[in-house]
């Protein structure tokens, strides 16, 4: 297989899997408007829009493989509909020029039946807001004659994960010894994944071809509460048991009446308020990886964070 894989987006996802590569000894182009990236003499930084058709194909060129990582400017319905279908078929058609699969880390949302463990077999279906357009998304990508690969993940946590429920909202408050204000309930069980996993789920399905054209999970811990999590990460750091604190649903759709924001996180409630669990054992069996033990995860997520202090 071609040397080459070109990474577009340098958030926690894009890093790491730019970042995996190299250490595994492949040239890495990433791509992003900001020219930043792992510093690493495989790794070429590359300034460069995915919306636009000409700098894309020009940067992929000669790529195995791109890892489409970016995500909307900002967490809303109405800027992930704007921006990312458009770039989604830029890349698509870019990649099939250059005969490169296309991995996607993909997120829970599009679920329809997320009341049950959810599973490979689906069903995407959901409708409205941030869940339709992922639903949309995909079905995009498999109308596409371009391969493709969709990783599925629950909530992020691990090195670089600053915006999530398992990130600077919950590692923070944790480390400082403050207390920690969760949505939803702090003790139902949640889909979380360990970045890290995530990026060599992604690695691995892009190297084989008898994995693309499906949608996979990323191989994950059974689900734990917001609760679990964060004694976790107090665990790891040696820091006293977490005080937590839960905003009610009916605080935030309140509070969603007069603020954007609330209302856009506020359409999520249905992950927190009740059990939303993901199920990865088939992916693990047909992908041949395990997830990371939690203590394991918790100890470099927080080893991560002391860094940033330094």
């Amino acid at each position: 297989m071609n040397d080459l894989y070109v990474v577009t987006g340098a958030g926690p996802v894009g890093w790491t899997v730019a970042e995996r590569l190299a250490e595994q000894g492949h040239r890495v182009r990433i791509l992003t408007r900001s020219g930043s990236g792992p510093e690493h003499p495989l790794v070429e930084r590359v300034l460069a829009d995915v919306q636009d058709p000409a700098a894309v194909g020009a940067a992929f060129s000669g790529a195995a493989a791109v890892f489409h990582c970016i995500h909307g400017s900002s967490y809303t319905a109405d800027a992930w509909r704007a921006e990312l279908p458009r770039a989604e078929q830029t890349v698509l058609a870019a990649a099939g020029e250059s005969g490169a699969v296309v991995v996607f880390p993909e997120s829970l949302y599009s679920y329809s039946e997320p009341g049950r463990p959810m599973t490979e077999a689906g069903p995407r279906e959901a409708r409205g807001g941030k869940r339709g357009v992922r639903a949309d998304l995909l079905r995009a990508r498999a109308a596409s004659a371009t391969s493709t690969v969709a990783m599925v993940a629950g909530d992020f946590f691990g090195p670089r994960v600053r915006t999530s429920h398992g990130g600077e909202r919950m590692v923070t408050p944790v480390l400082a010894g403050r207390k920690l204000w969760v949505i939803g309930s702090a003790d139902q069980p949640h889909a979380f994944t360990y970045v890290p996993d995530l990026a060599a789920a992604m690695i691995h399905a892009a190297q084989s071809p008898q994995l693309w054209n499906k949608v996979w999970h990323t191989p994950s811990l059974p689900a734990v509460t917001q609760r679990q999590l964060a004694t976790a990460f107090a665990d790891a750091a040696g820091a006293a048991k977490p005080k937590i604190g839960a905003v009610p649903g009916w605080a935030l759709r309140s509070l969603g009446l007069f603020s954007r924001d609330a209302r856009e996180v506020a359409e999520m409630l249905y992950q927190f308020e009740k059990p939303f669990v993901m199920d990865s054992a088939a992916s693990q069996a047909a992908l041949g990886l395990q997830p990371t033990p939690l203590k394991e995860a918790a100890a470099a997520t927080v080893a991560w964070w002391g860094d940033q202090g330094r």
